[in-house]
């Protein structure tokens, strides 16, 4: 059973927008060293969940959608790694 030790939540910005953030958390049991940027921003767009999994991304949400889970009380904004990690426990993700 994983903790939330055993994961990280990495963002990262393709653009300058709130829809251009995106949190992954991620789970460094399968990945510890997390998401490698340059791997991710040249891999083929058809291969791209692939990359994905292999880099250890349990769930990736865009600020628009991380945003929202805020919004409905899903995820705390004062701790939004350990409730997205109790959020992907909840949706049998971890």
């Amino acid at each position: 059973m994983r903790t939330v030790k055993d994961t990280s939540l990495e963002t990262f910005q393709f653009g300058d927008n709130a829809e251009d953030k995106y949190y992954l958390l991620i789970d460094l049991v399968k990945n510890e060293n997390g998401i490698d940027l340059a791997k991710l921003t040249n891999a083929d767009p058809r291969m791209f969940d692939t990359v994905l999994n292999e880099m250890g991304c349990v769930l990736m949400l865009s600020g628009d959608e991380m945003e929202e889970l805020i919004r409905r009380g899903d995820v705390a904004k004062d701790d939004m790694h350990g409730s997205l990690f109790a959020l992907a426990q909840q949706e049998g993700l971890l």
